[in-house]
């Protein structure tokens, strides 16, 4: 019996800040657009911008020389 003396208090702090966190959660417009979130699985993502530089020349060779800041190719 005595510890419902501390649990009931407990328990009220929680529900109040899980009231508290749902109305900033209604206020800051988290559930302003429930449908769109749902159907963006089912929709193909368009295809990825590459520029230029991502792709290689035609007919020649399609290995560069390494870069001063790549040191991760490095040739020895």
């Amino acid at each position: 019996m005595d510890s419902i003396f501390l649990l009931v208090p407990i328990v009220i702090l929680f529900i109040a800040g899980a009231v508290k966190l749902f109305f900033w959660a209604v206020n800051s417009g988290q559930y302003d657009d429930l449908e769109t979130e749902g159907r963006r699985i089912l929709f193909d993502d368009d295809a990825p911008r590459t520029s230029g530089k991502d792709i290689p020349a035609q007919g020649g060779d399609t290995e560069s020389a390494p870069s001063p800041q790549d040191p991760s190719r490095e040739q020895n």
